[in-house]
């Protein structure tokens, strides 16, 4: 009994070694700290649609970047000026260089008009390379709505009672195989 407890010890440590083994080469190879991120609004469509898992390449030199209207232009993710913490995927449509900093005009593909950034980093309506993220090089369709779903009420009732019915698993066969063996 003692060793299919090591070895169920062992084999949880190997997976959550390879995930977290993953998730670093991830955020290593593609220069960013948010290698994966989930489309969380509409405001993208049809480029990018809700519950798209996309991938994103940091920017080591913003000049780089292409700032252009539909589609020429590259998508990029950047923190928002506005809300801390908040991150935004929308097309970089103009750029300026301003005092030594690559400054950025956006739009979402499904906006009417160009985004209006005003505060920290931000000039003339562009937000500064500063905020940038990194650019989209990749989408998966669907693959997002597990991480959107599990940030939910009903997401996180449904892991609890996901882990509950694992547990319940593992441990009621013991019981059964102990009553057997005490008679």
């Amino acid at each position: 009994m003692k060793s299919s407890y090591l070895k169920t010890i062992i084999l949880a440590a190997i997976i959550i070694g390879g995930v977290m083994a993953f998730w670093f080469g991830l955020r290593a190879g593609l220069r960013t700290e948010y290698p994966l991120l989930t489309v969380a609004s509409g405001s993208m469509i049809p480029t990018l649609n809700v519950g798209d898992l996309i991938v994103v390449q940091g920017v080591l030199n913003a000049s780089e970047l292409k700032a252009a209207v539909k589609p020429e232009g590259e998508i990029i993710v950047f923190r928002s000026p506005r809300i801390e913490g908040e991150l935004i995927v929308h097309r970089a449509v103009a750029k300026e260089f301003h005092d030594g900093l690559w400054y950025f005009a956006t739009q979402g593909d499904a906006n009417f008009g160009e985004d209006i950034w005003f505060g920290s980093d931000t000039w003339n309506n562009m937000i500064s390379e500063r905020r940038l993220v990194g650019r989209v090089v990749g989408k998966a369709p669907w693959l997002g709505y597990v991480p959107l779903k599990i940030r939910t009420p009903e997401g996180i009732a449904v892991i609890v009672i996901l882990v509950l019915l694992l547990l319940v698993a593992e441990y009621i066969p013991i019981l059964s195989k102990r009553r057997t063996e005490q008679r």
